[in-house]
């Protein structure tokens, strides 16, 4: 594996999986939110995220996260290996909101100084929530995903379910 694709529901460890991936491979971890949020939580328009994404696939090895539709098509023909990570819906409910109340409560920066805010535990809005955002596209990333895992192939897929499979395939890369 030299270029790999990280990707799954908000909250299911993407971010977290992919730097200890990219760790191993000695590749770029490319963060897609990094790139997309800019300053203000003003996102970058889809030419330049485009641009940007492209300029940084470029290279040998690397390893992105994110579900971006807008770069799939720069993306994935670029890459060796789709990592899928399909928690189950409580699991991944569990994890965004604590990691939610945790970046609130610490505020914690995420990219370019942008910080969660309480609306994210309080709007059941899509758009403002990240909660309520995992909780609404569970299942139509695994609609998306399986379709995606059929029409591709030509790509390896690695489906994880569960933080232990996530933590055994990377033992396996190890060794």
């Amino acid at each position: 594996m030299r270029r790999v694709v990280v990707v799954g529901n908000s909250g299911s460890g993407k971010t977290t999986l992919s730097a200890r991936i990219a760790a191993h491979l000695g590749a770029p971890h490319i963060e897609l939110d990094a790139i997309r949020h800019q300053a203000g939580w003003v996102e970058l328009p889809d030419d330049e995220f485009r641009r940007v994404v492209d300029e940084r696939t470029r290279c040998e090895r690397w390893l992105v996260d994110g579900n971006y539709a807008v770069v799939r098509d720069i993306v994935w023909p670029r890459a060796d290996c789709v990592v899928w990570l399909d928690l189950p819906r409580r699991e991944v409910m569990k994890r965004v909101v604590l990691r939610t109340v945790r970046r609130v409560v610490l505020r914690v920066e995420l990219w370019n100084g942008n910080r969660e805010r309480w609306v994210n535990l309080r709007s059941f809005d899509p758009e403002r929530s990240v909660v309520a955002w995992a909780w609404q596209k569970h299942e139509a990333y695994r609609v998306l995903y399986r379709g995606l895992m059929r029409d591709n192939p030509e790509l390896r897929f690695v489906r994880l379910t569960s933080g232990r499979d996530a933590d055994r395939f990377v033992d396996g890369l190890c060794r």
